[in-house]
């Protein structure tokens, strides 16, 4: 285990989409940054939403996670710097949609992002490593898992989120038991809140009755100004700090960054 985050690779997954995954990575890394943390995310989506959200036009995308996830490039020279200061990229673009058939016929098929990860010795180079998986269980995300050192679940306030959590909890624990013992839950982060919807509050009990201190305190709000950001291309801190739901994120943030012991309480 990595000491006050030094190396810290986080995959952000949910199988299911329209979560607030990729803009909880986003904007988790730009509040991290802006307390001094380097981060790196590694856009795993096919759909590139991480990069698109990050200002990066598909022109600039060159060198993909697709290449370093097929062994064709080394993870470093992926990596793009970005607008945001100490946030830099690996960007995704719909290459990485056939990258499970192909994977499938490789050997070490479950490592191939892990291994790229050594490589790169990401663990000397950034205090935080966020992966945005795509929104399905497919081999991507178990490349992620495998990566990675633990797992920050987006969970939507509506009816049927306990279910999809309890599949996405046995794929972790499967992970865990087969191909990397060290990963663990980081934690469970509620999005899209509505103090107005009964059922928002339902739910949240719910989880924190099931999860317990694993559901973190913060929740994020149904706020308008975060769905505008990526349209922008930057993330919501930066579009506008201000709103709700980025003081939001600057508080889930300081709230993981004092769990992991990175931030004085």
């Amino acid at each position: 285990m990595t000491q006050s985050g030094k190396g810290r690779i986080i995959a952000v997954a949910n199988q299911k989409g329209g979560v607030g995954k990729t803009t909880t990575a986003i904007n988790l890394a730009t509040a991290m940054a802006a307390v001094d943390k380097h981060v790196l995310i590694v856009d795993l989506d096919p759909q590139g939403n991480a990069s698109t959200g990050l200002g990066i036009d598909r022109a600039s995308r060159e060198i993909t996670s697709y290449d370093v996830v097929m062994g064709a490039a080394d993870l470093q020279d992926a990596v793009i710097e970005t607008e945001v200061p100490l946030v830099e990229l690996i960007p995704s673009t719909v290459d990485l949609s056939g990258a499970d058939l192909e994977l499938a016929e490789l050997p070490q098929r479950n490592f191939r992002l892990r291994q790229a990860f050594d490589l790169a010795e990401v663990s000397s180079a950034y205090d935080y490593v966020l992966i945005d998986c795509p929104p399905s269980l497919s081999l991507l995300t178990i490349n992620a898992f495998v990566a990675a050192d633990q797992v920050l679940v987006p969970l939507q306030c509506e009816f049927f989120a306990l279910e999809g959590l309890s599949l996405l909890l046995k794929t972790i624990n499967q992970v865990q038991a087969s191909l990397n013992p060290q990963l663990s839950i980081n934690g469970i982060v509620l999005t899209m809140f509505d103090r107005r919807n009964r059922l928002s509050e339902q739910v949240a009990s719910d989880v924190r009755q099931y999860l317990g201190s694993q559901v973190y305190e913060t929740m994020i709000p149904r706020n308008v100004r975060i769905s505008e950001a990526p349209s922008h291309g930057m993330p919501a801190l930066i579009y506008d700090h201000r709103c709700p739901g980025s003081q939001a994120y600057i508080s889930l943030a300081r709230e993981l960054l004092t769990r992991d012991g990175a931030l004085a309480a």
